[in-house]
């Protein structure tokens, strides 16, 4: 593949988490976000956008999601479960995702906020669009979904490269 070649990041919060006496890593859905993350996959699927790659977070409550997601797609991507993607900033996300192979075209990430959040705001940088005013008007909701896309490299991913072209919440 060229590193000319367009890239496209799909950033997934975490579906609705529960708050029992554990942990926060170990936090699982609760009940809306098991019903909310099969939604995210069916999305996906009706939508074509199929990742060959994921980047989970380690938490119980990343893993869930996709787990429930993933299942609704038609082929399963490689998942890779990264720690340093649990509350991690939008600098560390960033680090992660330039290590992906250049073969790769379509990565997903499933994190947490407000890192998620500040991912998507900092790579669509000052490229205005509806989907960049829905998601400063409504925050990055969980089991929410944004689609990015930039040109070149992973290596050369930064701020302001990308494009926002899709924000999805469970409302729409």
């Amino acid at each position: 593949m060229s590193v000319d070649t367009s890239r496209r990041i799909i950033v997934l919060r975490h579906a609705k988490a529960d708050w029992p006496n554990v942990p926060d890593h170990e936090r699982p859905l609760a009940d809306r976000g098991r019903k909310d993350a099969p939604a995210v996959g069916q999305w996906l699927a009706g939508s074509g956008l199929q990742p060959e790659l994921v980047l989970c977070s380690s938490a119980q409550r990343t893993r869930e999601t996709w787990k429930l997601a993933a299942h609704e797609l038609p082929h399963r991507p490689r998942t890779v479960y990264e720690d340093r993607l649990y509350e991690a900033a939008p600098g560390q996300i960033i680090e992660v995702l330039q290590e992906v192979p250049e073969e790769v075209a379509t990565v997903l990430v499933v994190g947490h906020n407000p890192g998620v959040q500040g991912l998507t705001e900092v790579l669509a940088g000052e490229f205005e669009g509806d989907a960049l005013a829905r998601l400063r008007g409504t925050g990055f909701p969980t089991a929410a979904v944004a689609v990015l896309e930039f040109p070149g490299p992973w290596k050369a991913l930064e701020p302001g490269v990308a494009r926002l072209s899709t924000f999805r919440t469970p409302k729409d």
